[in-house]
């Protein structure tokens, strides 16, 4: 089978090598791919976010199956496109992503359907977002309504940061036209859930829980970031935990989105506060999270593509879906000044890393001599898997302690605060 994974970050990396496991695969092509990517696939220059160049692409070289990975080509209707050209997909079509490019969409379909998440105020115009902001409840949390590249979330425990927030996104435009409306909704507390689950529009199979990192220091501090590292599974997911999500929040969700016409296929993330009051949805996106599946799929035991294809079959029931009972860590090692500005080109030292870990390429390149470059803001996730987490962690800070560049950085806390709680501390 020749497979077409559209993305080109680490996530899309994690995603290929399972997809490699399967002896059916005889070529990956991925678009664009990256430096690291294409050890493992043919990368081929076109951008995710460019549409008609992937429905050239597949009308001149056919593939068996395609995997749209990234929210934005989701979002644009990267599969409605390759459906119409008579390609399999696993991913949602433009209709079912609306549940991650729009979090007002989000927050109607949960109020409207009585799925647990957080009080909130929808605004199209700075003065109303303003004025409501001297008065609501602190801490508040200010969201951009569309895409923001994980960024486009500010918590807010003052009045003189709540305004900055809302003038960032709306007046200032920090996030493009992703701003122009926002969320500003109730903070609510707890620990943090990520639950990534196959979906084929009526069963439900979620993965092995883990735990983001999203703020760029180490013990949650400075601005959020795309996610620093992770760990799986979540102590805080509990097996009651998890039945009452099902029951209460992935379930109805589905249910939800067949009831308002645009039924969801493929990988749904769900992003969960487990507060005093129960689990409680923080966000959904509309696709493999970004470091979560490089933590979560290299402890998948089944076949990927196979419950891909069960996905776009609608036959998920019929198939497995089981993980090991270890655990694993993925630190994430990025450029100085991430999530703000940053450098890119600087020469990249592996070390032994690649013989102690999994290595994804999140954002390499090569340079006019071919050594190995950066070329994002996040560059590499650095992942092990072990029977227990505090090994996996030792593993993975072991294989990244051997990697160096010019103004590398990484936290050095990934997976303490599980680590505490299992200890009970």
């Amino acid at each position: 089978m020749k497979i077409l994974v559209v993305g080109g970050g680490g996530r899309e990396h994690a995603i290929i090598k399972k997809l490699k496991e399967n002896p059916r695969v005889t070529r990956i092509v991925a678009l664009p791919g990256n430096a690291g990517i294409a050890q493992d696939a043919e990368c081929v220059p076109i951008k995710a976010t460019d549409i008609d160049g992937i429905a050239q692409y597949v009308r001149e070289h056919p593939v068996d199956f395609a995997v749209v990975a990234p929210d934005d080509p989701l979002a644009l209707g990267c599969v409605d496109r390759l459906h119409a050209l008579g390609v399999p997909c696993f991913g949602p079509d433009a209709r079912a992503a609306r549940i991650e490019a729009s979090k007002v969409f989000a927050k109607e379909l949960m109020k409207k359907y009585g799925i647990p998440t957080a009080a909130y105020e929808v605004f199209d115009e700075a003065g109303a977002a303003l004025e409501y902001v001297k008065t609501c409840p602190l801490p508040v949390v200010v969201k951009a309504d569309g895409l923001a590249l994980g960024k486009g979330v500010v918590i807010c425990f003052d009045r003189r940061e709540a305004e900055a927030a809302v003038r960032a996104a709306m007046i200032d435009g920090a996030f493009g036209t992703s701003g122009s409306r926002i969320v500003v909704e109730e903070y609510l507390e707890g620990p943090e859930v990520s639950v990534l689950a196959f979906t084929d529009g009526h069963v439900v199979k979620p993965m092995v829980s883990s735990m983001d990192h999203k703020r760029v220091g180490d013990g949650d501090v400075g601005p959020n970031t795309g996610g620093m590292g992770t760990v799986a599974p979540n102590p805080c997911y509990t097996p009651e935990v998890a039945e009452r999500c099902m029951r209460e929040i992935f379930l109805p969700t589905i249910a939800a989105m067949n009831a308002e016409g645009c039924p969801f296929k493929g990988c749904l993330y769900f992003g969960l506060m487990v507060t005093k009051d129960g689990p409680k949805v923080i966000e959904y996106n509309c696709r493999f999270g970004d470091p979560e599946t490089q933590v979560v799929l290299p402890l998948l035991q089944s076949d990927l593509l196979t419950i891909m294809t069960a996905v776009e079959n609608g036959t998920l029931a019929d198939v497995p879906v089981e993980f090991s009972n270890g655990a694993a860590c993925c630190v994430m090692l990025a450029s100085g000044g991430y999530p703000g500005k940053y450098e890119k080109g600087k020469v990249i030292d592996l070390g032994k890393a690649e013989t102690m870990a999994q290595v994804y390429h999140s954002g390499t390149g090569r340079d006019g001599e071919g050594n190995l470059v950066t070329a994002g803001g996040r560059v590499l996730g650095v992942c092990c898997t072990a029977d227990t987490l505090e090994e996996a962690i030792e593993k993975a800070y072991a294989a990244a302690d051997q990697v160096k560049w010019d103004g590398m950085i990484c936290r050095r806390d990934i997976g303490r605060r599980a680590l505490g709680i299992l200890r009970g501390e």
